[in-house]
């Protein structure tokens, strides 16, 4: 399982099976090949499910979202 975490607060977001973190790492900009953080805005999230990113992903991230405009999440193996 994957672990997710807001970057600013430290908190943690949810987990995530393996195959949702490559759906993520194939859809979202790396920095590097040790990147392990990717900003979301509410229009990535659309983008997301626009490319067929499972429900219960999408239901997470904007759950976790809220109101804001943005955050940057962190994944880790739990």
């Amino acid at each position: 399982m994957i672990m997710l975490r807001d970057k600013e607060t430290g908190q943690t977001l949810g987990t995530i099976p393996d195959e949702q973190l490559q759906f993520l790492m194939g859809e979202l900009e790396e920095e590097s090949p040790t990147d392990v953080d990717y900003w979301l805005q509410p229009e990535t999230i659309d983008m997301l499910e626009d490319d067929g990113a499972p429900a219960d992903l999408i239901t997470l991230l904007r759950a976790k979202l809220g109101g804001r405009e943005g955050m940057e999440i962190q994944w880790s193996r739990a």
